[in-house]
């Protein structure tokens, strides 16, 4: 065995030593419970041969200790996560101690794989402050499947290659760095210490836009992008173009498409009749697919349309697998949108009334704006003999619907009247007509004519989240509100906006997302249950005290910077906060 020689990352060759192996793997196992050196050689199995490389022997380790991990056994994956960062250093640095910051920026801005105004925004002497923020001992902290979702979405890399740049600290430190540069130079690097310390310690989670791209010379950071389609070819064609802008720089998709008109609707004063919405969806779908995000996800998109839409039986069964290609549109999600008066009509055993949304006038947009208006109008247009509609029985229509979800689970639901109610947008001015890939946000939209319309708007929201598992007690959330939201709010400053109608709607409005994660882990952590009521309480206070946190935060951002320049448009002009228009009999 000793005359056997191994082949080094370098090319190099030296004679084999078992014990170094031995070393690396005691090395990962260090103060963790339950875990055997021994075990993890066994397993590995290791068929050694002449000329062996030495990334193989070690991609054997991980894949061993990956294959421990239990649930009598969980600190394997703490094993195989040290492997694999002492492997990805090698494949990034050659070395397991990572370059100094300045070194590893000016390295990698000249391979134009970061983003060449970090070397004009800091000074040499702010790199060695920045460098003295970095605790790389925090790379010991990640488990497996982390260091495996770094690996394959985050870390700066050739795609083609599998080549590695970086190490996951400097992914946090540069993030901060790129986001608070335009502060002032007296406060900035304390923000970037503050900032950094919460990320690296998990107490902030960030999303994929944010950790893959920014630091790179990739400039589009949002999360999700809300598109509304209008009614005509020019707004349909503009729709498209900004979905595939958008998908390519890593965004998921909502289309509201709910304004096309039916199948047979004439067009030109009946010199032509319209093809319906499902030709269009498929067109929405191929710019969705056209792009891969950087090799980072497979482009999303979830597309809404009313109940009352003439065309939503087929529209329901779009991702049904029964069916021909020509009547299905599989690769696409979808958001069907409900509100007051199609409960009413189910709960009385009535029937809908189906319309293309191009023959009654006003309809569509009351559906959003005014629920009162809606329902005039709606009982008027359906007494209007001169109106083609089609009448289906209520039940028929919610059950088709509920089997559609039941089969596929991508058919979601939005009850858009309560998404105005909710708001804090006020419907008259700035009514919410759509939701985003994974209705999670409701924000104002209004419809491109052109690809380059200064009057429309794609909302666009920016996320990131509190990791509630990290937190000891909820005063620390004043901390971490501020961080994020002025971490976001820069953020809006330092993305680029490839379509103007993007760039329009976040100067209006500066919209953020800041959600949860590990709530879970949280209640459990806190000794209460999901399933029997006990952890409501716990629950109303942490996210009482988010909401408090948040505004708190936004509120201190508008005293230094000003107002959004739509602030006059909310609920907020008003004094009303969310919590003023909660249903009180969610307390009982």
């Amino acid at each position: 065995m000793s005359t056997l020689t191994v082949t080094k990352r370098n090319g190099q060759t030296e004679n084999i030593n078992l014990e170094k192996i031995h070393k690396v793997i005691t090395w990962a196992a260090d103060g963790l419970d339950n875990v055997s050196v021994s075990q993890v050689e066994l397993k590995a199995q290791i068929q050694f041969f002449e000329g062996i490389r030495t990334t193989d022997i070690h991609e054997t380790l991980i894949k061993s200790a990956a294959d421990l991990i239990s649930e009598n056994t969980p600190d394997y994956q703490y094993l195989a996560a040290r492997l694999a960062i002492f492997h990805l250093r090698k494949k990034a640095f050659g070395d397991f101690e990572p370059p100094h910051l300045y070194d590893h920026v000016q390295n990698l801005v000249e391979q134009k794989r970061y983003d060449e105004n970090l070397l004009k925004d800091y000074s040499k002497e702010d790199f060695e402050q920045l460098n003295s923020f970095i605790d790389h001992s925090r790379d010991m902290d990640f488990s497996y499947a982390a260091v495996k979702q770094l690996e394959g979405k985050y870390l700066v890399q050739n795609r083609v290659t599998g080549q590695i740049y970086e190490s996951p600290q400097f992914i946090y430190i540069l993030v901060a760095a790129c986001l608070f540069a335009g502060y002032d130079k007296s406060e900035r690097l304390l923000l970037i210490k503050r900032f950094y310390d919460a990320v690296s310690k998990f107490k902030i989670s960030l999303p994929t836009p944010i950790m893959s791209g920014i630091r790179t010379p990739t400039r589009q950071f949002s999360s999700c992008v809300l598109i509304e389609c209008g009614d005509s070819l020019d707004s349909i064609n503009a729709t498209s173009s900004a979905i595939v802008k958008y998908v390519s720089q890593r965004a998921g998709i909502g289309v509201n498409a709910g304004a096309i008109r039916a199948l047979g609707s004439p067009i030109r004063g009946g010199e032509a009749f319209h093809t319906g919405c499902i030709p269009f969806y498929k067109h929405f779908q191929t710019a969705v697919k056209s792009c891969s995000q950087g090799g980072v996800r497979g482009g999303a998109a979830t597309v809404f349309y009313p109940i009352w839409h003439l065309e939503v039986e087929s529209l329901l069964v779009l991702k049904n697998n029964r069916g021909v290609e020509e009547n299905r549109v599989r690769h696409l999600d979808y958001g069907v949108q409900f509100n007051r008066l199609m409960y009413q009509r189910l709960i009385k055993g009535g029937n809908i009334t189906l319309f293309s949304p191009s023959d009654v006038p006003g309809l569509y947009d009351a559906f959003f704006a005014d629920q009162e208006e809606f329902d005039r109008l709606y009982v008027q247009y359906e007494q209007d003999e001169s109106i083609r509609k089609q009448t289906i029985k209520a039940s028929e229509l919610f059950t088709l619907f509920a089997s559609e979800r039941a089969s596929t689970g991508r058919i979601y639901l939005q009850n858009v009247d309560h998404c105005n109610t909710h708001s804090p947008f006020d419907p008259a001015v700035a009514p919410v007509k759509q939701s985003n890939l994974c209705l999670e946000i409701a924000l104002p939209t209004k419809p491109l004519n052109r690809i380059d319309d200064p009057e429309g708007e794609i909302a666009l929201c920016t996320l990131s989240a509190f990791n509630l598992g990290a937190l000891d007690n909820l005063d620390e959330l004043e901390e971490l509100s501020e961080l994020i939201v002025r971490a976001l709010d820069a953020l809006l400053d330092y993305q680029n906006y490839p379509i103007p109608a993007a760039q329009r709607a976040t100067e209006l409005r500066r919209t953020l997302g800041v959600g949860v994660i590990n709530y879970a882990y949280y209640l459990a952590k806190n000794g209460v249950r999901y399933s029997d009521g006990s952890a409501n309480e716990l629950t109303h206070k942490t996210f009482e005290a988010i909401q408090y946190y948040l505004l708190k935060a936004s509120n201190k951002l508008a005293k230094e910077f000003g107002p959004c320049l739509a602030f006059n448009e909310t609920t907020y002009a008003k004094g009303i906060l969310p919590i003023d228009s909660y249903k009180k009999e969610i307390d009982n």
